[in-house]
């Protein structure tokens, strides 16, 4: 069985919540707080990502080859 989490309020402006509202309508969020929970998980995973190097330094060395051998690089 799935341990339920203890969740926490986030207040946003009214406006920016109208917005959202509808937004999370046009999609197959059920409500604005799915919508809401959906977004920043993508926002914190990518941040993660970004953290973690996305390539070794021999795939870059590789990569700035190519784009030497193209002309983008001096």
């Amino acid at each position: 069985m799935k341990k339920k989490q203890e969740s926490k309020a986030v207040f946003l402006p009214a406006e920016l919540y109208t917005k959202i509202e509808e937004r999370a309508k046009a999609t197959n969020f059920g409500s604005v707080d799915k919508y809401v929970e959906f977004v920043l998980k993508e926002v914190v995973a990518e941040e993660q990502g970004v953290e973690e190097k996305a390539f070794n330094e021999e795939d870059e060395e590789e990569v700035k080859r190519r784009l030497r051998n193209l002309g983008y690089l001096d």
